[in-house]
């Protein structure tokens, strides 16, 4: 007998400010929460605490869509095979307009806020001071091909770049656009070399968080049929999503979390995981190798540098794509943010993915816009883009 549709995902709204609202998650458990074969459920019970929001239905939605055994709004059924998913329509955004100091920024939110996913980008400034925006996007509404929801995407750009939009313009595209290609575009070593690289890094090179501020424990005594994972790390935007990809990507089923916060910045995790063969993690290297990408996950899920490109400048961010292929959300929406608070102009900007070993990566190149000269000092841009990322600000 199949369970309700609406009883996949419960949201109680918190009734005051500060008071934390109940999110409750029921779904066929399987690795990354797909659908399984033998019955067993998933249960996810998560307070949080945030703002007031109007979009908790949007998140309900997502949140039923994570769960791919949901075949009609009156049930759920079993299925032997999952079928592949099918790859979202594509479209190509040009956005002409006479360029303006977080111009971008004010475009990536509206983006943001529409529900449209930008999949790549790239950005130009011309010597008359015009900029050329392509952004290379998906709507997750799945109604950006009706004429209403172009209008409605026209309308929000043309309020926020007033006077400045020139010109706008909405054209459905192949998927193979947004492929990933290791193409010819050149990678600074301070990216390649090191940052990511996992094999050349160990806890000396952290970089950004200090190597003690991530504890990583596994124990296989405490429970007959689970290994034990106990984590220790200092809280970032993002924490459960680069914890649950990490184990995704090595095929670890977790049957058993509970997650909880100290002093609002120190988070302590414990994980009861195991194989997909349903056996504990008794092997020293599958060990080793885990707890080494779960530290470096935690410790640098992101890589930040600012770099020298001739006489310019150039802010690298670099996030490791998800087996899945799906890329960290809302990176290119911090990244213009934290530089339109600290007033730096950019000249171009541009998304592309790369195969560096044997992962591939998300890379996101912004040429500063220095004019008469750099203002703001080099460490202060990395600094301010690195706690935005990592929701420190």
């Amino acid at each position: 007998m199949g369970i309700l549709y609406d009883d996949l995902v419960i949201v109680r709204q918190s009734e005051k400010e500060g008071e934390p609202s109940v999110i409750t998650v029921n779904c066929p458990d399987k690795t990354g929460l797909d659908v399984s074969t033998d019955g067993k459920w998933c249960y996810l019970l998560f307070w949080v605490v945030g703002k007031p929001t109007t979009r908790w239905g949007l998140l309900k939605k997502r949140l039923v869509e994570a769960c791919p055994s949901c075949s009609s709004a009156s049930g759920i059924s079993f299925y032997t095979e999952l079928q592949p998913p099918k790859p979202p329509d594509v479209f190509l955004l040009k956005l002409c307009c006479y360029d303006r100091r977080g111009l971008l920024h004010d475009v990536t939110e509206v983006l943001c806020e529409l529900e449209l996913v930008i999949k790549k980008v790239k950005v130009s400034t011309t010597p008359e001071g015009k900029v050329m925006d392509l952004f290379f996007i998906t709507d997750t509404r799945e109604l950006l091909h009706t004429k209403k929801r172009q209008q409605d995407t026209y309308d929000r750009l043309k309020e926020v770049t007033g006077n400045a939009l020139i010109n706008c313009d909405i054209e459905m595209i192949g998927p193979e656009a947004t492929a990933c290609s290791q193409g010819p575009s050149y990678l600074p070593h301070e990216i390649t070399d090191g940052m990511l690289n996992l094999e050349m890094l160990d806890e000396q090179q952290s970089g950004y968080l200090p190597p003690d501020s991530v504890s990583i424990t596994m124990d296989n005594l405490l429970s007959p049929g689970h290994t034990l994972v106990q984590i220790v790390c200092q809280d970032h935007k993002g924490l459960l999503y680069d914890i649950m990809r990490t184990l995704k990507d090595y095929n670890i089923q977790i049957s058993y979390g509970r997650f909880s916060t100290k002093r609002k910045t120190e988070c302590e995790l414990d994980l009861f995981i195991m194989q997909t063969d349903g056996k504990k993690i008794v092997d020293p290297s599958k060990q080793s190798a885990l707890r080494s990408r779960l530290w470096m996950e935690l410790c640098r899920p992101l890589r930040v540098a600012l770099v020298s490109r001739g006489p310019d400048t150039e802010l690298l961010v670099a996030n490791p794509v998800e087996l899945s292929g799906k890329g960290r959300p809302l990176v290119f929406h911090d990244i213009t943010l934290a530089l339109k608070m600290l007033k730096t102009g950019i000249f171009s900007a541009e998304i592309g993915r790369h195969m560096i070993g044997d992962r591939e990566w998300e890379v996101y190149r912004v040429l500063l816009d220095e004019g008469d000269g750099l203002s703001v000092p080099r460490e202060k841009i990395e600094q301010a883009v690195w706690k935005m990322l990592m929701g420190w600000e």
